[in-house]
């Protein structure tokens, strides 16, 4: 069973698109469903947290039990500042 949608394209993305499909000899609609079906498929089944949040490498550290140490060296605590004891 197919759906009948409606998409909006300013002129020159749909120029470029009917120009492309014509050169792989389908139609627009055919061209937009092997688009779909292309990004549907390069999908993983699980995604990578890594991608989601960016958190890059954790160089070995634990946060959870040197928290207090990393927020230490990340504000300056425990460096003397000056007048003070």
């Amino acid at each position: 069973m197919m759906v009948r949608i409606k998409i909006s394209l300013d002129l020159e993305r749909h120029a470029l698109a009917r120009a492309r499909a014509a050169s792989l000899g389908i139609s627009l609609a055919e061209y937009v469903r092997r688009l779909i079906d292309r990004d549907v498929a390069e999908r993983p089944d699980e995604t990578d947290r890594s991608v989601v949040f960016d958190l890059g490498t954790s160089e070995g550290t634990d946060v959870a039990t040197q928290r207090a140490l990393m927020i230490g060296k990340a504000t300056g605590a425990g460096k003397r500042r000056a007048g003070m004891p």
